[in-house]
């Protein structure tokens, strides 16, 4: 059976936080988080049920196997909020970055190139500026790379 803060400790090393980003993300102190990590508290249902949002869990996905408490565990909500506004506004741009590969190996005209700059620039810039969380910095600043390739 794995300790649940062992657990917490590698998903967080696994997704590149630190524990002060990690801790700030779900709002509770650094100091609460190494408590945790290093078996020293447990985890209260918020505090699970957000880690488990950050991690791409649900809550009891986050502490099935663990050394979690059963009756806190019974407490868990069974589902959470996975995806932040970012995550869904970067799959978006992904999903048309394809396309417009797609249509520039088929030569397609450049209209649609400056309408997807257009359209996205600000959408991106809106969210680097709202971003906190610096692995969604990261990849909003990637995706305004990949958009500048098509600036024509």
């Amino acid at each position: 059976m794995d300790a649940v803060g062992q657990r917490i400790a590698k998903l967080r090393a696994e997704c590149g936080l630190t524990q002060q980003a990690l801790a700030e993300r779900i709002g509770i102190s650094r100091v609460a988080l190494s408590h945790i990590e290093v078996a020293m508290g447990w985890p209260n249902e918020r505090t699970v049920t957000l880690l488990a949002g950050v991690f791409g869990y649900e809550p009891l996905e986050l502490v099935e196997g663990t050394d979690y408490p059963l009756a806190k565990a019974e407490r868990l909500p069974a589902f959470t909020a996975r995806y932040t506004e970012a995550d869904f506004q970067l799959a978006l741009f992904a999903g048309e970055l394809r396309w417009m590969e797609a249509a520039q190996a088929q030569d397609v005209l450049h209209v649609e190139q400056r309408t997807m700059v257009a359209t996205w620039q600000p959408t991106l810039l809106r969210l680097l500026h709202k971003a906190q969380d610096p692995v969604a910095l990261n990849r909003i600043r990637d995706a305004l790379g990949a958009l500048a390739s098509y600036r024509g």
